[in-house]
């Protein structure tokens, strides 16, 4: 088994595109607006993340997702779970996919799972929920990306046990 190059996985330079908007875009700082900041309404800018970027996260919610203004605890855990595994992850993923190493295969799996679950739980309450959005459409295009990737990895891991590789 040989590991193909990055350049002859185009899903996979996809996916590293995508793991780092995640690393350093949504966990780092639209995640952690919502751990520094309990009172979208009432609170003080933090040092981090930078101002810009916490009214932007506040004009997402208030035009489009009242859940992530209202910050319930069940949410909180999520975001808990996006800081403290997640971000690890996508480090680790971004590498991985880089180089073709087939350790990321099982967490990969892990990740998608967690991840699906996660979307699945957040877009229930955006249709059904206390905080529902008035506007589905744009959460649904948002979050799209959440439910696409997870199983475009889902599947790509499953499939073997050597994602990387093929036959020489």
């Amino acid at each position: 088994m040989q590991s193909l190059p990055l350049s002859k996985r185009p899903v996979d330079i996809a996916l590293v595109v995508f793991f780092c908007v995640n690393l350093f875009f949504i966990t780092y700082i639209v995640d952690v607006e919502q751990l520094v900041i309990a009172n979208a309404n009432n609170f003080q800018y933090p040092v981090w993340p930078p101002h810009s970027m916490v009214d932007l996260v506040h004009w997402y919610g208030r035009n489009f997702d009242p859940v992530l203004m209202a910050r319930p605890a069940w949410w909180r855990a999520t975001i808990w779970i996006d800081s403290i595994f997640f971000g690890p992850y996508y480090a680790c993923a971004i590498y991985a996919f880089w180089k073709g190493k087939n350790w990321i295969r099982f967490g990969s799996i892990v990740w998608a799972s967690v991840m699906l679950t996660n979307v699945s739980i957040i877009l229930f309450e955006e249709v059904l929920g206390e905080h529902a959005s008035p506007r589905l459409d744009r959460v649904f295009l948002s979050n799209a990306a959440w439910v696409i990737f997870p199983a475009l990895v889902m599947y790509r891991m499953w499939r073997s046990v050597t994602p990387f590789s093929e036959e020489k």
